[in-house]
C-alpha cells in the first residue's frame, strides 16, 4: 500500500511566502468557515484574519479557494475565498442540469454566502468560472457586489480557446500517487514551479485508502461535464448570451485583468466586446500570466486588485 502523504491545508503558507518573497514571521490568521445555501447544503470559504472582509474571491472551475493563497498573503486584506458549488470542502451543486459548471446556479449560492461571509465586502474577485459566476451575481444581488475584478474571463469565451484546460481536466479519474498527479499537472503548467504545483494539488486532491489520489471536485462532476469557462451546448450558449446582457447592464466599477501568454482563453476580439458592451470598463494587460494570473503573477494581481479596488 502507498504511504500517506501528511497535509496540513495551513502549514503550507510558509511555502508560499518563501516562493515569492514575502514576510512572513508567523501565519497568517486563516479559519475554515462554512454558509448554508438552498436546498440544506453548504459552502465552505476561507477567512482571511479576524475583521470583517473586504473582499470577495472566486476560483476557477477544477479549483478551490486555496488558488488565492499568495495573492491573499500578499494583500494582507480581511477576505473571504469561497470554494464554488462541488470545489474544495463545499458540498456538491444539489440537482441543477449544469452541476457545478452553471454560472446562474452558482450565483445562487454565493450570494447567500456573501450576505452570511461578507455582506460588506468592497468588491468581488473572480476567475475563469468565478469570474462568470461574479457577473451573474452582479444580476442575481447587486447590493453585494460594489466593485468587480474579472481574471482572465468574458462570456465570449469559447471552447476552442479553453480547450488546453478542458484536456487537462478530462484527464483520468484516479492516480496511482501523488508524483503522478504532479507529473501530469507540471506537463500542463511548464511555467510553474514544482513546489507550487504541489502545494496545489493537496490543496485540490485527496488521497484515498488505497493510497490512490482523486481531484475534490470529481466527487461531485457529471460524466459529460467539463471545467471549462466555455459553453458545451447550445443551451449553454444561451445562458453565456445572458451573462454578456447581465455584464452590458452593470453600474458598478469593473476591471479585467487579461493574460497575455498564449494560455490565456482571451483575444483582443474579447476585450473588444466588453469595452463596445461597457465602455466604463479598464483592462490591464498581464504579460507574464496565462489564463490563471493568481498562480503565474500573484503578486502582480494583487497590486491590481489593491489600486483597483482601495
Amino acid at each position: 500500500m502507498t504511504g500517506r502523504v501528511e497535509y496540513d491545508e495551513f502549514g503550507l503558507f510558509g511555502e508560499n511566502a518563501a516562493e515569492y518573497g514575502l514576510p512572513f514571521d508567523r501565519p497568517p490568521a486563516v479559519r475554515r468557515v462554512f454558509a448554508d445555501v438552498p436546498g440544506g447544503r453548504r459552502l465552505s470559504a476561507l477567512a482571511w484574519q479576524d475583521r470583517d472582509p473586504e473582499l470577495v474571491l472566486l476560483h476557477g472551475g477544477a479549483q478551490n479557494a486555496h488558488t488565492w493563497d499568495t495573492v491573499a498573503m500578499a494583500l494582507d486584506r480581511p477576505l473571504v475565498a469561497i470554494d464554488l458549488p462541488g470545489h474544495g470542502h463545499s458540498d456538491g451543486p444539489g440537482d441543477r442540469p449544469d452541476g457545478q459548471l452553471d454560472a446562474h446556479g452558482n450565483a445562487i449560492d454565493v450570494a447567500a454566502a456573501v450576505r452570511q461571509l461578507a455582506p460588506a465586502a468592497q468588491a468581488a474577485v473572480g476567475m475563469s468560472l468565478g469570474g462568470l459566476t461574479t457577473i451573474a451575481l452582479a444580476a442575481e444581488a447587486p447590493e453585494l457586489v460594489r466593485k468587480i475584478v474579472l481574471v482572465d474571463v468574458l462570456p465570449g469565451v469559447t471552447a476552442q480557446r479553453a480547450q488546453h484546460i478542458t484536456d487537462f481536466v478530462d484527464g483520468p479519474a484516479s492516480f496511482a500517487s501523488l508524483d503522478e498527479l504532479l507529473e501530469r499537472t507540471a506537463r500542463f503548467n511548464p511555467s510553474r514551479s514544482r513546489p507550487s504545483l504541489r502545494r496545489g494539488i493537496l490543496h485540490n486532491a485527496e488521497q484515498q485508502p488505497d493510497g490512490t489520489w482523486v481531484w475534490r471536485w470529481a466527487r461531485h462532476r457529471r460524466p459529460a461535464a467539463i471545467a471549462s469557462p466555455a459553453p458545451a451546448s447550445p443551451a449553454a450558449g444561451t445562458r453565456y448570451e445572458q451573462l454578456w446582457e447581465a455584464l452590458s447592464s452593470i453600474t458598478v466599477p469593473l476591471l479585467l485583468a487579461r493574460g497575455m501568454r498564449p494560455d490565456s482563453v482571451l483575444d483582443d476580439d474579447d476585450e473588444r466586446e466588453l469595452l463596445r458592451r461597457l465602455p466604463s470598463a479598464q483592462v490591464i494587460h498581464v504579460e507574464e500570466a496565462g489564463h490563471s494570473l493568481q498562480g503565474d503573477t500573484p503578486l502582480e494581481l494583487a497590486a491590481i486588485i489593491e489600486r483597483f479596488v482601495f
